[in-house]
């Protein structure tokens, strides 16, 4: 109930009172700490909101100077580039794996590649992709996501945190959710982030 309605209430109880069972002053003054306990809670509850506003306006400001920043994120995509150098996929396993394989796929799903990297220990995986497709072939320069799933040998999953590398293009705000967009087309929350370079 808020303030004003328990006010009602109580100046409606007070006139409706048998005249000649007035009220006892001892549950009156109740009453009214009550509305005085009730009133200082709903005067605090809109300064905590006020304070949150502000902080979150001082934390997206402070967002807004990853712009143009390099930055590791969890997440799995990779930018491929035209030096032939491949791109860097890193994981991290949470326990060793007797299977680990990695699917690349382009921008509209289609599968590009598909690797076994076989059993690997427990921990961070930098693993390389060279660029090309399960034929062999170069793939053109561009946005590609990567997949990683990792199995014991009893085919139990092995939990794998994916980070991906990119510079911010763009900090988002929408829904009360702070976004980086990064320029690999990867758009993840802020409390995503791993690491920031200069």
């Amino acid at each position: 109930m808020g303030k004003d309605a328990f006010l009602k209430l109580l100046v409606a109880q007070i006139s409706h009172q048998d005249p000649m069972k007035p009220m006892d002053d001892t549950a009156y003054v109740a009453q009214l700490a009550q509305f005085s306990s009730l009133e200082q809670q709903s005067n605090s509850n809109k300064m905590l909101e006020l304070i949150a506003t502000q902080q979150q306006g001082l934390a997206n400001t402070q967002t807004l100077g990853l712009v143009g920043r390099n930055v590791t994120v969890r997440g799995g995509a990779v930018t491929l580039g035209t030096d032939g150098l491949g791109a860097v996929a890193p994981f991290k396993l949470g326990d060793s794996a007797e299977k680990v394989s990695v699917t690349i796929r382009d921008q509209s799903g289609n599968l590009v590649r598909r690797v076994d990297l076989g059993a690997q220990q427990n921990g961070r995986v930098d693993y390389r992709w060279n660029g090309r497709n399960d034929s062999g072939l170069a793939v053109p320069a561009g946005r590609y996501s990567v997949s990683v799933e990792a199995t014991k040998g009893n085919g139990q999953q092995v939990s794998v945190e994916q980070e991906s590398t990119g510079r911010v293009q763009a900090v988002s705000f929408d829904g009360g959710i702070t976004k980086l967009i990064l320029d690999t087309g990867l758009s993840v929350a802020a409390s995503d982030l791993i690491k920031v370079q200069s």
